[in-house]
């Protein structure tokens, strides 16, 4: 088990492009996922994108199979390695909704994202996933993939007058869980 350090905004290799797999079910690539779900594990995370850790790769590892402390009443949403991933919107949809990130500790905003989305991708192994989803599994999977192309999700505020410290904007909710 290796809990990784997460690059926190600011960090320029955050706003790199990451480059896509090109060997799967390698050792180093399975390492790689397990050390992912550690580091998402030890920090409460609903996702994380491996140039999160620093890891210049299109993996991108979300969900946990149970409620999140950092999202108290959003839906369950299953546990999921995507490699190479690829977002298609579904209608012109769009849906606001609070984020933060595991990268910008203790803040939230709220980001629009698209209600309904088709992703497609690979499992560690090169197996294809084609999944459609909706709502909080859509945003997951859009905040994480962003990550992927260099963008955080500040980067997508279009209301500032709706971002802010976690500690400030949801009193009730512990404001540690965002570190």
């Amino acid at each position: 088990m290796t809990v990784h350090t997460i690059l926190k905004m600011g960090d320029p290799r955050l706003l790199r492009v990451a480059q896509p797999v090109t060997e799967f079910d390698t050792d180093d690539l399975h390492w790689l996922v397990r050390d992912m779900f550690d580091t998402m594990a030890a920090a409460n995370g609903a996702g994380l994108a491996a140039p999160q850790i620093g890891v210049d790769l299109q993996l991108v590892i979300f969900g946990t199979d149970a409620p999140n402390p950092r999202y108290p009443d959003a839906p369950i949403v299953p546990r999921t390695v995507l490699v190479n991933p690829v977002i298609e919107p579904l209608g012109a949809e769009e849906e606001e909704g609070w984020e933060g990130c595991l990268s910008v500790p203790g803040l939230r905003g709220v980001v629009p994202r698209w209600k309904k989305i088709r992703y497609t991708g690979f499992d560690p192994f090169g197996e294809p996933i084609d999944r459609v989803v909706e709502g909080f599994h859509a945003r997951v999977v859009q905040h994480e993939c962003d990550h992927l192309q260099g963008v955080l999700y500040p980067m997508r505020v279009r209301d500032f007058s709706r971002f802010g410290f976690t500690e400030v904007l949801f009193p009730g909710l512990d404001a540690g869980e965002d570190d």
